[in-house]
């Protein structure tokens, strides 16, 4: 059962990663959704930085917010 759990918790990881980077892409492509873009954005940050998300996975937030703002930089 804690498999269960523990594959649930890594799926809501996994799908603010990609919600973030999402919403950096489209930021480029479309400026004119700028602004729901940067409400996706500060929802993933203030997620990654909480107390449930470090009740889900044992990974650095701090570090992992570091490592998608490189991203964008690359």
């Amino acid at each position: 059962m804690k498999e269960n759990w523990e594959d649930l918790a890594n799926a809501i990881v996994i799908q603010a990663v990609m919600d973030y980077r999402r919403a950096r892409r489209r930021i480029r492509l479309w400026p004119d959704a700028r602004l729901e873009a940067l409400s996706r954005i500060r929802e993933v940050e203030s997620f990654i930085g909480s107390w449930w998300y470090y009740q889900l996975t044992d990974l650095d937030g701090t570090k992992l917010m570091a490592e998608l703002k490189e991203e964008i930089v690359r």
